[in-house]
């Protein structure tokens, strides 16, 4: 799979995760800190596979103009990383507050979806051939899975 079509395969699994989120009421505490810890680890792992293989090719073979979007792209991971995700997790997920921050999160996410899809992917294949996407998204597809297994195994201690 190429690089842009596995991101936006993860940006649905997000999107779905945030609906499915900001849809469930104060009642569903055990649904919600479920799918927070979902959220965290797609999050995270989405977040890794962009920084490490995507942008750091996207920023070498682009101009200013991606060099520009490359540091707008890691500042927006690095809001919901370290600022919107950790203030979630500290809220009661039956509290009328965790409502509030999940819907700031996902507008959050939603906005930087929309301009990665619309602006960077776009940039992203008319800076690289078809092999060079697929070539990335083998790098990306194999540290996924070894993340998917670091987080299996936090989880399980």
């Amino acid at each position: 799979m190429n690089a842009v079509d596995l991101l936006i395969e993860d940006h649905e699994r997000l999107k779905d995760i945030l609906t499915r989120l900001t849809e469930s009421t104060e009642r569903a505490v055990k649904t919600r800190t479920e799918l927070l810890q979902k959220l965290e680890m797609e999050v995270t792992i989405h977040t890794q596979l962009e920084e490490q293989v995507l942008y750091p090719a996207f920023k070498e073979a682009g101009g200013k103009d991606e060099l520009k979007m490359y540091h707008e792209a890691k500042e927006e991971h690095r809001a919901v990383d370290s600022l919107v995700l950790p203030d979630l997790k500290k809220t009661d997920p039956g509290s009328v507050e965790f409502s509030g921050r999940i819907k700031v999160c996902k507008e959050l996410l939603e906005h930087h979806i929309e301009e990665e899809e619309s602006e960077m992917f776009a940039d992203v294949r008319e800076l690289f051939d078809a092999a060079r996407l697929e070539e990335l998204g083998k790098q990306m597809a194999e540290l996924r899975n070894r993340l998917k297994k670091d987080f299996a195994s936090r989880q399980a201690a």
